[in-house]
């Protein structure tokens, strides 16, 4: 008890970013609002709101214990992470072309969404330890293998697009741990001609190196003439449709207008990875633009917490959450929009989903500890 009190005495409550948390509930509030019009069971909204509450609570915890004490148990949370991908792989629930949900206590979760924050938690206190030893063959290379490894359980589920946005956040990760700008541009010099190769390899029609249905997607998006270019396209035609018959003020929230693309039921599970098409159908451009203002606010937060953080392990802990949110929001917002190839993924706080919304509030509770503890200036 004496340490928990030590502990609260040294927060820093003036610098409690509590805009941060304004964001975040915003955007969560205005995505359960607008999955609650995209669906027509309330099943989905009543959910959401319990993720909320839910959220909230794992929020709280996290943004008042010490991120210090937390990250003590790094190699925990690496291996709680292995355990769940594991668990997937062995026992998973099949759907739809994929193998990523688990059943725990009647609740159908996603443990993909939580490698992305368990990664960020371990590599904030890994690239802490030896931040000094960061730029030898050793510690590098330890960080690969380690973070490899959860990779390819990933891209085994197969989940191709969480494992970009993973690959993405362990860069900015390395980035900001202090890698050398020679070892930058060594693996720049390797990597640039090897994706080159890489993508002529994917565009041969007998391929072995993706899935049937991640070729398909790829072909259709770029082919328009392919056969099964109309029927891959179908949901991101009918996607930037919604977002263009919305104009400036959408067609409101719970419409009944008959020439509604989602009313006509042309975008299939409106509330998961495309629940942006809705928000721009039924709020218009003006509720797009919220959206993406709210994002950014949070990003901005979580960016200006980092810079100020006591030590290297809180900075890496903001700019890695921040590099989540802000990967994870462009990536979902192209594909909507039909600027890269259809490929699912959640928009952050917005769309539907337990497990996402849950590893996201403890990236938000974990920033919010970090700006109790920033470091003191003269």
């Amino acid at each position: 008890m004496g340490l928990i009190i030590n502990t609260f005495k040294n927060y820093q409550f003036r610098h409690f970013n509590i805009r941060l948390i304004i964001w975040v509930i915003g955007l969560t509030v205005l995505g359960i609002n607008v999955i609650s019009s995209a669906t027509e069971s309330s099943v989905f909204e009543h959910k959401q709101t319990l993720g909320l509450i839910m959220g909230i609570c794992v929020m709280i915890v996290f943004g008042l214990v010490s991120y210090r004490f937390v990250l003590k148990f790094y190699w925990l949370f690496y291996l709680l992470n292995l355990a769940l991908l594991m668990w997937v792989k062995l026992g998973g629930a099949y759907r739809s072309g994929a193998t990523r949900w688990i059943a725990i206590g009647g609740f159908q979760l996603q443990p993909s969404e939580f490698t992305k924050i368990f990664l960020i938690i371990f590599f904030a206190m890994y690239l802490n330890k030896y931040k000094e030893k960061l730029n030898t063959i050793w510690v590098l290379g330890g960080a690969v293998i380690l973070f490899a490894i959860p990779l390819a359980l990933v891209l085994k589920q197969p989940d191709l697009s969480t494992s970009i946005v993973i690959a993405l956040i362990f860069c900015t990760l390395m980035y900001m741990g202090g890698l050398s700008y020679k070892i930058i541009g060594g693996i720049l010099a390797v990597a640039i001609p090897a994706v080159i190769i890489l993508i002529y390899l994917i565009m041969q029609p007998n391929q072995k190196i993706l899935e049937e249905y991640q070729y398909n997607r790829i072909i259709g998006f770029y082919d328009e003439n392919n056969e099964i270019a109309e029927q891959i396209s179908y949901q991101q035609n009918n996607s930037i449709m919604a977002i263009g018959s919305g104009g400036l003020w959408g067609k409101g929230l719970h419409n009944n207008t008959t020439t509604s693309v989602k009313n006509g039921n042309y975008i299939s599970e409106p509330q998961t990875d495309f629940i942006f098409c809705i928000v721009g159908e039924e709020l218009g451009f003006v509720g797009c633009s919220a959206v993406i203002i709210l994002l950014a606010l949070i990003i901005f937060e979580c960016i200006i917490t980092g810079i100020h953080a006591a030590d290297t392990a809180g900075m890496i802990l903001c700019f890695g959450f921040a590099a989540l949110v802000g990967f994870q929001s462009f990536i979902n917002i192209s594909v909507v929009t039909k600027m890269i190839p259809n490929t699912g993924l959640p928009l952050p706080f917005v769309s539907y989903g337990l497990s996402s919304l849950l590893s996201l509030f403890i990236g938000v509770g974990l920033v919010l500890n970090v700006s109790l503890q920033r470091k003191k200036t003269l």
